[in-house]
């Protein structure tokens, strides 16, 4: 069981260059671990897709519905006070945004605070070094 971050789920249902590597994460370790509020940050992400022009508006809802149906497979982290808690700290310690800080939050919570022996999969850098920096095996590696 591995935590995924939104930027590592995106790839799971948009094909993009990054594709395999995540097909390749959940061909590995199919349990799937995310924060409460991803399906809203992946979402936005396909709709700034096409903004982008990169996504048809076709394509952006059709990988809407896939992505919720990809949710209801996934195990929620939900304890929103916990979560806040530790991204109050992370916002202090890393140079992180909110939303990431929720993400990194949540996969703390859900590593009942002792992350060593625990996956956090992403595709941003950024949050990937933080994550190893509180003690995650990261995927890929943010170095």
């Amino acid at each position: 069981m591995r935590f995924w971050d939104s930027s590592a789920i995106v790839p799971l249902v948009v094909r993009q260059p990054l594709s395999k590597a995540a097909e390749g994460w959940r061909e590995s370790d199919p349990e799937i671990v995310v924060w409460a509020l991803s399906p809203v940050e992946v979402v936005s992400a396909f709709f700034r897709l096409v903004r982008t022009g990169e996504l048809t508006q076709a394509k952006a809802l059709r990988a809407q519905e896939l992505s919720l149906e990809l949710f209801q497979e996934c195990a929620i982290v939900d304890d929103v006070p916990s979560v806040s808690a530790v991204a109050l700290r992370l916002l202090r310690t890393h140079p992180l945004r909110a939303a990431d800080a929720l993400q990194l939050g949540a996969a703390i919570v859900w590593a009942g605070g002792a992350p060593a022996s625990r996956v956090f999969c992403t595709l941003d850098r950024k949050l990937g070094m933080a994550a190893e920096l509180d003690g995650f095996r990261v995927m890929p590696s943010p170095r």
